[in-house]
C-alpha cells in the first residue's frame, strides 16, 4: 500500500502552528509514515526552523505535484510571501488572511483527490475577523467549502470522544438553537462516522442540557421535549444510542469505556472533560465531510509563540489519526447510512 498524502495547514503564522508542525514532522516515525505537504509560507517556516535549529531541508513548491521528494525533505505549498519579521503573539489581519488561504487551498486539494486528508494547525478567530472572514472556526469554513450542513465536531482522545450539537456560539443561545432535529442529526452523523472508523456499531451516550437531566422538568424541559425524542428516533433507526444522562456522571462512565462517544449539547460541556483527561493527545475531527480533516485540540497559544517551548503531542496525534482514517478500506464518506 502506498503512503497516504497528508496536507497540513500552517495555521496562524503568528501562533505556534509552524513550530508544532516542524516538531511533529521532525520525528522520524511520523515523517516516514506518509508524504506530507505543508500548505503555508516558506518564509515563516524557515524562521521557525532557524529558531528551533531544525536542519531538515524545506522545499517550496507552487502546487501539488506527483513527483515525490525524499523523506528527509519537507515540501511546502507556498501560498503567501509574508515578511519573516512578522511578530509572534498577536492577531493581525495579514495572519488571519494567510491562515484562511491555507485552509481553503488544502480543502480544495482534498476535494480534488490530490491529498488523502487534511490536518490543520490552530487559527485565531480574532485574526480571521480582522481579515474580513467572519467564520467562528475551522469547522464552519470547511463545511462551507465542502458545500454541506451534514457535519459535526468531534474531539477524541485516549479516554473520551465527544461530539457537539452546538459549537462556537454564546452559551445563552444554546437552548434556543437546540432542536430534536439537530440532536438527532448529530447522533446520526456520529453513528455513521464511527461505524466506519471502529468497524462496528458505536455505543453513543447523549448528555442532558440541564442538571440531573432536568429532574422531571423541575430544572428544565429540554430533555423531555427535545433530547429524549431524538434519542428514541435514533434507536428506531437502529442506532445504539441512549440517554439523556446527567453530565456530572456520564463522562466518568464514558472515560471508563462504557460508551464509544458522548453527544454533547454545547462546546464546553464536551471540551472541559476531554481536555482535562486528554489535553496533550486530543484530536479535533470534523465528522460528515466528504474529506478527512483532523486538527490539534488547542489554540494558537500566542503567549508562548516563538519561544520554542510548544508541545507538539496533539499535532502528532492529529497526523496519526488522519493517516489511520485515510487507510481505512472504505471510501469517505462511508455508505453506512440511516437517512431513509
Amino acid at each position: 500500500m502506498s503512503k497516504p498524502i497528508i496536507a497540513i495547514t500552517m495555521g496562524d503564522p503568528a501562533g505556534i502552528g509552524p513550530e508544532v508542525i516542524l516538531k511533529a514532522l521532525g520525528q522520524d516515525e511520523v515523517r516516514e509514515s506518509a508524504r506530507f505537504l505543508i500548505f503555508g509560507d516558506a518564509n515563516i517556516l524557515h524562521r521557525e526552523a532557524n529558531n528551533l535549529d531544525f536542519k531538515m531541508p524545506l522545499v517550496p513548491i507552487p502546487e501539488v505535484c506527483q513527483a515525490e521528494f525524499p523523506a528527509n525533505v519537507l515540501e511546502i505549498i507556498n501560498l503567501t510571501i509574508l515578511n519573516p519579521s512578522l511578530k509572534h503573539g498577536r492577531p493581525m489581519a495579514a495572519s488571519g488572511d494567510a491562515a484562511f488561504r491555507y485552509i481553503k487551498a488544502a480543502a480544495l486539494s482534498a476535494l480534488k483527490g490530490e491529498v488523502d486528508a487534511v490536518v490543520t494547525a490552530p487559527i485565531s478567530k480574532e485574526a480571521l475577523k480582522l481579515a474580513g472572514q467572519g467564520y467562528p472556526g475551522h469547522t464552519e469554513i470547511l463545511a462551507e467549502l465542502c458545500k454541506t450542513d451534514e457535519y459535526a465536531m468531534m474531539l477524541a482522545g485516549p479516554h473520551l470522544r465527544v461530539v457537539l450539537c452546538t459549537i462556537h456560539v454564546p452559551y445563552i443561545m444554546v437552548p434556543s438553537l437546540l432542536s430534536k432535529e439537530l440532536v438527532f442529526k448529530t447522533i446520526r452523523i456520529t453513528h455513521e462516522s464511527l461505524s466506519r472508523y471502529l468497524g462496528r456499531k458505536p455505543r453513543i451516550a447523549v448528555a442532558s442540557l440541564n442538571p440531573h437531566a432536568g429532574e422531571g422538568g423541575i430544572f428544565g424541559d429540554e430533555e423531555a421535549r427535545l433530547i429524549k425524542p431524538a434519542v428514541e428516533e435514533a434507536c428506531l433507526k437502529g442506532i445504539d444510542a441512549s440517554g439523556p444522562y446527567p453530565p456530572d456522571t456520564l463522562f466518568y462512565w464514558a472515560s471508563k469505556g462504557k460508551y464509544d462517544a458522548v453527544v454533547c449539547m454545547y462546546h464546553d460541556q464536551g471540551l472541559i472533560p476531554l481536555k482535562l483527561l486528554d489535553f496533550e493527545k486530543g484530536v479535533n475531527v470534523t465528522l460528515g465531510l466528504p474529506i478527512i480533516r483532523t486538527s490539534v485540540d488547542h489554540g494558537t497559544a500566542f503567549d508562548i509563540a516563538g519561544k520554542g517551548i510548544a508541545d507538539s503531542s496533539s499535532m502528532v496525534e492529529a497526523v496519526r489519526m488522519a493517516i489511520e482514517m485515510a487507510q481505512k478500506p472504505h471510501p469517505y464518506p462511508d455508505p453506512i447510512s440511516i437517512r431513509a
